[in-house]
């Protein structure tokens, strides 16, 4: 069962959600009945593939001893080198996931491996760094496992999720939660079902059986740039409005990312969660570890290469496959070299202007797409 696919898995959505829904009305604690909603939501997702949930369970179990280990660890030997090797060891299932149907031609893996991971490695650098004292083993499997960002984020950060499982909101608090969640599932529908189907209904699905000429190209590139929004984003928001009925408030991911001015605007506002993760945990850390050990004449060299790394990681996160890294590299020099104009004089002169402000947000937006095209794998076929 997919989540958020189809009027079944609404329908059981639905039923599990309304006990979330008295318990923060009465002002009692969700968090327990959350963790068990989510095993049951986890059993149903991947009850027609057994083998995804064997996956699944032997992921957990390892992300789960890994990161207690290292959290006892971590209170008696601050290593450096142990951080890395634990690092490696969490990231083993989703390097065998993305390479599995390229070199064995067979899958292997679960859906939502690679949200899992991320949230995983960024609680065992959150341990390295302090910030995460004593872990407790049932609320991180709940913060793993939670069932509404499950295959497709947003990824949330442990220590903020935790937090809030153990608060338990006003009524008055939580009858906002329950509004603006169920506002959140009404708006993403909409948008999934309603506009991204017909986008790719309409031109997306058609455009791809027609030859590949110029004007095909052209069309396609804009088309699949929308239909890819409102898919995601409203996948987004229908996971965002079933975490604030938990009592979550799992943060945004979208935020009108087709007005952004320029292009680090644009990774300010497009799956802004997957974004700052990579600026919080590979760009920053590049960087303050290049300036620290003096690997470059220049910070500023130190910032292009960091960018350019970071989007080259992101490309091959999302898969090995030639349109993923020719993803990655392409924004890596859009965000380098954007960075890089950015500092000149002629910038400082006109950033302010409005028609300065209104080209560049044309430029973004069509280099954005075209990079959406690339993304798609549409001139790879």
């Amino acid at each position: 069962m997919t989540p958020y696919s189809d009027f079944y898995y609404f329908y059981i959505l639905a039923v599990v959600l309304l006990p979330c829904i008295i318990l923060g009305l009465f002002q009692k604690k969700i968090k327990w009945y959350g963790l068990l909603v989510t095993i049951f939501m986890i059993y149903h997702i991947f009850a027609s593939s057994k083998k995804q949930l064997v996956f699944l369970a032997a992921f957990f179990v390892l992300q789960v001893l890994l990161t207690k280990s290292y959290d006892l660890l971590r209170k008696k030997l601050n290593k450096r080198w142990h951080l890395w090797i634990i690092i490696i060891i969490s990231l083993i299932p989703l390097f065998i996931t993305k390479l599995s149907g390229v070199f064995i031609h067979k899958e292997i893996g679960f859906l939502g491996v690679s949200y899992l991971t991320f949230k995983c490695v960024q609680t065992i650098i959150q341990i390295y760094d302090g910030y995460i004292k004593d872990l407790n083993v049932l609320e991180y499997a709940y913060f793993i496992l939670f069932f509404p960002t499950l295959s497709s984020g947003p990824i949330d950060r442990s220590i903020r999720f935790i937090k809030e499982i153990n608060t338990v909101p006003t009524r008055k608090e939580y009858l906002d939660y329950l509004g603006n969640g169920l506002w959140k599932i009404v708006l993403g529908i909409a948008y999934k079902f309603l506009i991204s189907s017909y986008i790719n209904d309409t031109w997306v699905s058609k455009l791809l059986l027609k030859p590949h000429i110029t004007i095909n190209i052209i069309k396609y590139m804009y088309f699949y740039s929308f239909y890819l929004f409102f898919d995601f984003a409203g996948y987004s928001l229908i996971a965002i409005g079933v975490s604030y009925i938990l009592g979550v408030k799992t943060p945004d991911n979208f935020n009108l990312p087709f007005i952004s001015k320029d292009i680090k605007d644009f990774w300010n506002r497009w799956h802004m969660s997957l974004s700052f993760w990579f600026r919080d945990f590979i760009f920053n850390r590049f960087v303050m570890a290049a300036i620290k050990k003096k690997w470059f004449k220049s910070r500023y060299t130190a910032a292009y290469i960091g960018y350019f790394i970071t989007m080259l990681i992101m490309g091959f996160w999302h898969g090995v496959q030639l349109n993923y890294i020719v993803y990655g590299v392409y924004h890596g020099v859009l965000v380098a070299g954007t960075d890089c104009f950015q500092k000149s004089s002629f910038y400082s002169k006109v950033k302010e202007k409005r028609v300065f402000t209104a080209v560049s947000t044309v430029i973004t937006f069509n280099i954005v797409c075209f990079g959406f095209l690339i993304f798609s794998g549409y001139l790879f076929k």
